[in-house]
């Protein structure tokens, strides 16, 4: 009999320390698994409480009731901010990428001018940051492979991005020709077909809109891309050693443009 009361007095408190979420937003999907690839089973709404039995990739593993359960995105669960309404972009983690970085300058608009206003790892990280608070605001998980100047290396992008399981990779350039104010214009590469192409296509269409000519899509052997099994793209914004573009790059208009246009584009991505 006291081995039967204290086995049941360890189950109440194991359920009582069970720790509990609250739904923050209308049109939350609980899945059968760990991520977007899988079946929506539920959808809840707002302040909905729910028992968390596990938790990976960021997703907790729920009870919905005594016989049901499936797996939420962490993020959408207590949050403190505007986010009225879940989509599937609000349910992606994506990995922002600003290329460069620390040592490392990237391209410059003057050769070896030693200043951070000419270098591309400036602008890279300027767009970066843009991009991700424009994500977050829309639900998004976003992880930055860096937030301030500093230097990563190349494996470890793409080693992030796996690390993760993102749903997609974005990796910010600016190119440059041989000569300035040789070449002009926007390219948006991608490694692998299938995922990886189809979200090239997405985000190169929004960006017709942009002041700068769109070169379109192309294939790309860059590491960060090749080495990514994810769905990874490279944007090169513009080419930093041209006079015209090298204006639109460092203005914060453009920059905001981008973003914008990087949240509409990645939403139609996951829409379909």
């Amino acid at each position: 009999m006291s081995i039967f009361i204290i086995l049941t007095l360890g189950l109440t408190f194991a359920l009582t320390r069970q720790k509990t979420v609250v739904v923050s937003v209308q049109n939350v999907n609980v899945r059968q698994g760990p991520g977007l690839k899988y079946k929506s089973v539920e959808t809840l709404n707002s302040k909905t409480r729910l028992s968390v039995l596990a938790e990976k990739n960021d997703w907790y593993k729920v009870r919905i009731n005594d016989h049901k359960f499936g797996w939420i995105a962490s993020w959408l669960v207590n949050r403190r901010d505007n986010l009225k309404r879940a989509t599937k972009l609000s349910e992606a983690t994506i990995v922002i990428d600003p290329g460069h970085g620390g040592w490392d300058s990237g391209a410059e608009y003057k050769d070896n001018s030693k200043n951070p206003k000419y270098m591309e790892k400036t602008y890279t990280l300027e767009v970066a940051k843009l991009v991700a608070a424009d994500l977050r605001t829309q639900g998004a998980h976003v992880i930055m492979t860096r937030d301030s100047n500093k230097y990563v290396g190349l494996k470890a992008r793409p080693k992030l991005a796996e690390k993760v399981h993102a749903d997609a990779f974005i990796s910010f350039h600016f190119d440059s020709s041989p000569q300035r104010n040789e070449a002009s214009g926007l390219t948006t590469y991608y490694y692998h077909k299938g995922a990886s192409k189809k979200l090239a296509k997405t985000l190169n269409k929004q960006f017709n809109s942009l002041p700068m000519t769109n070169r379109g899509i192309d294939f790309g052997n860059f590491l960060v891309i090749r080495d990514n099994t994810r769905p990874a793209i490279l944007c090169e914004m513009g080419y930093i050693n041209d006079t015209h573009d090298y204006k639109k790059i460092k203005s914060t208009a453009y920059q905001i443009k981008v973003a914008r246009l990087v949240t509409k584009g990645l939403s139609e991505y996951f829409s379909s």
